[in-house]
């Protein structure tokens, strides 16, 4: 994806999807997907780029041992 609207966009589409099908693991998880992308997107809005899941992580958890950045 191109941008983290167009990411948003495809989410929302699958949630329906996996809603008509059932797949109420599936929707959990690409709802809980869709609310940290769109946090992130609150976090950073004049980043249009779409983030990796590090990114959105790291930007929810500032102080997870993942995303701390040491300077030499």
């Amino acid at each position: 994806m191109n941008s983290i609207d167009e990411h948003i966009q495809q989410d929302q589409s699958e949630i329906e999807a996996a809603r008509a099908a059932g797949d109420m693991g599936k929707v959990r998880h690409l709802e809980q997907e869709l609310k940290e992308l769109q946090e992130y997107k609150e976090h950073h809005p004049g980043d249009n780029h779409d983030p990796t899941p590090m990114e959105v992580f790291c930007d929810l958890n500032p102080d997870a041992p993942e995303c701390l950045v040491y300077d030499d």
